[in-house]
């Protein structure tokens, strides 16, 4: 494969070491991968040096690059490029009224086309560069076929475990290029960029280092900093001191505070401020390097994590797992389910305030359960969904029609504001990218005169698939059921036209409540839901199973799962082995045990969602509108 001369010489190795510390394996396998015609993507969290390390390789080659920023207004014709409608309409479609994009450049002249953050890019953009990637060419219609230069490569980078604002990358890309993957780098290595880039080294480079890499493990924390945070935290403490005269620990703290503050993010559902995080670790790192008596932190490097094949349940066969339960196998389920009852004296002992609700056999007072709504809403809820299940028939099915109405009006109180991915959409008279060509279309190929007269492309909102796993095992009554029928009504309502939802309740075995593709009133959902009841064993594994193969079934590119649980699974195999087929898994947990939050936050964070807490049902609507916006 043609590259530029002096390319993956011992030079060019040295020229890349002299700029970047500790990726020259990685740097190895990228110098091979493009000196053999292959395409890139460097994956890896922010600051590890993806962007650094191609800048200083096509520099130090002399490899020219175009540079693409990768974000949502990233739309087809801005990467490819697009004819100039002033000179069109004066001289028609000639070459030279083309202005090229970044890809059309790179294929052109032979460069490296560098995307940054690669998931950020919309679908339809993505799909501008299969072509090129497979065949080598592009065709931009009026211009031509556009073959790649020999020299051409495609190099993109982004952040795995970023889930704002990211979409998932088809693997249609994945197959066509080369994946390298790029971790933090080890302790000595981080050191050394602190005071390459600070020119400061000794006691407050330590410090710097040792409080960044301990926002990546902390358990209060989502996100953790990168070395960036040490820079910037160096070069305030030492401005600090320059400013007060001293050094002191107010003046550590202070810049701590500044330098990671922002980079971090911490769990839902804790009570801990970044600030709170930041200020316990470098107070316990100070009182550990001083009792240690360290002048000078040691320079050895970190044990490197074990490889995800090696921990876990690694090398035991995973069991053969059950079918789900769908159609009229389902419907029979949850009509066997049903017919397991409650009757007055079992409730009564359960709640305090059935006499209140029910003075009477087959009777229920609404006025009564609207007043201990207003002061009592756990129990109100909790005492609802049991009566959905009462022995006494008239009751029963009272309580059911006035649990939907209830759950659904506080379901539609959390309803997100935003929902849906944004596609690239045809429309006329508004702001957005001019589609020349129908524009000239359908004014007959004269000058358009009116706003209607123009036809643009902008995004818009488009459908996502979403499963909403309710587990149902143990002891589910009373609250527990009136969170899941809420969690059930909310994603419903929540989806409206923009989202293709399934529901799946599971203990030992999936029971689909509703298919994906198949909509079912919302009120049937939900009673079906409250006559569900805690039975059996707890598989996680399984009915991460269920949702990815209902995802499946979806048209959607956006594919979530949402998982109602407190994720202690007592059954089955390991649920982190159970995820694929899921773009993004987001966890409703429902305990408030360190076990169980530790657990949901490695699911969420496995899963590129997000972990939220919700202990009482009057929290379900909230929390799904915090993980469904």
């Amino acid at each position: 494969m043609t590259v530029p001369s002096g390319f993956s010489s011992p030079a060019l190795f040295e020229r890349v070491e002299a700029r970047i510390v500790g990726l020259r394996r990685p740097t190895e396998v990228l110098v091979t991968a493009l000196h053999t015609g292959r395409h890139v993507i460097l994956e890896g969290p922010p600051g590890v040096g993806k962007s650094t390390l191609l800048r200083v390789v096509a520099a130090a080659s002399g490899w020219g690059m175009e540079f693409v920023e990768g974000n949502a207004e990233l739309t087809p014709a801005r990467l490819v490029g697009a004819h100039d409608p002033a000179l069109v309409l004066e001289r028609g479609y000639l070459p030279e009224a083309f202005t090229e994009g970044p890809l059309v450049a790179a294929l052109r002249e032979g460069s490296l086309l560098y995307i940054e953050e690669l998931n950020r890019v919309p679908e339809e953009t993505l799909n501008v560069l299969i072509t090129a990637l497979a065949e080598g060419e592009i065709h931009v219609p009026r211009l031509g076929h556009i073959p790649a230069a020999p020299q051409f490569r495609l190099i993109a980078a982004m952040n795995p475990f970023d889930a704002v604002g990211t979409a998932r990358v088809g693997q249609a890309i994945y197959d066509r290029m080369c994946r390298i993957a790029l971790g933090y780098q080890d302790r000595a290595a981080e050191e050394e960029i602190v005071q390459r880039m600070t020119g400061i080294a000794g006691e407050q480079t330590g410090i710097a280092v040792a409080l960044a890499r301990a926002t990546r493990t902390h358990e209060a924390l989502r996100t953790g900093s990168s070395v960036r945070g040490a820079i910037d935290m160096v070069l305030l403490a030492r401005g600090l001191e320059e400013l007060r005269g001293e050094a002191s620990f107010d003046s550590l703290l202070d810049a701590a505070l500044a330098a990671f503050s922002g980079r971090i993010r911490v769990e839902e559902g804790r009570t801990e401020t970044p600030e709170d995080v930041i200020a316990a670790l470098l107070a316990r790192i100070v009182e550990e390097r001083s009792r240690a008596g360290e002048a000078d932190p040691p320079k050895a490097s970190d044990p490197p994590p074990a490889p995800e094949q090696q921990r876990s349940t690694a090398g035991r066969p995973e069991p053969q797992q059950p079918a789900a339960l769908e159609g009229q196998d389902a419907r029979d389920a949850v009509r066997e389910a049903g017919r397991r009852s409650a009757g007055r004296d079992e409730l009564a002992r359960r709640h305090g305030d059935l006499l209140a609700v029910s003075p009477e056999v087959g009777r229920l007072d609404e006025e009564a359960l609207e007043d201990l709504l207003r002061r009592d809403g756990e129990a109100a809820l909790a005492l609802l969904a049991d009566l959905a299940v009462a022995t006494d028939a008239a009751l029963r099915a009272r309580a059911r029609q006035v649990a939907t109405k209830v759950f659904l009006r506080m379901a539609r109180q959390g309803r997100p504001a935003r929902r849906g991915l944004r596609r690239l959409t045809t429309i006329r008279g508004a702001d957005g990218d001019l589609e020349l060509d129908r524009t000239l279309d359908r004014t007959g190929g004269l000058r358009p005169r009116r706003p209607e007269d123009f036809v643009v492309r902008r995004w818009g909102a488009s459908e996502r698939a979403i499963c909403l796993l309710v587990d149902r095992s143990g002891s589910m009554q009373g609250e527990a059921v009136a969170m899941a029928a809420l969690a059930a009504a909310a994603v419903v309502i929540a989806g409206g036209e923009h989202s293709d939802c399934s529901v799946v309740a599971f203990s030992d075995r999936p029971i689909v409540l509703q298919s994906q593709g198949r909509r079912r009133p919302p009120e049937h959902l939900v009673g079906e839901l409250l006559t569900l009841r805690g039975f059996g064993t707890t598989d996680l594994a399984v009915a991460l199973t269920a949702a990815a193969a209902q995802l499946d079934r979806a048209a959607s590119p956006d594919r979530l799962a949402v998982l109602m649980s407190d994720c202690l699974p007592t059954a089955g195999g390991d649920p982190l082995r159970s995820l694929r087929g899921i773009d993004r898994l987001h966890v409703l947990g429902t305990s408030p045990e360190p076990e169980s939050l530790a657990a949901g936050r490695m699911l969420a964070l496995r899963g590129k969602g997000r972990h939220v807490v919700a202990l009482h049902a009057h929290d379900v609507a909230r929390a799904m509108s915090s993980l469904l916006a």
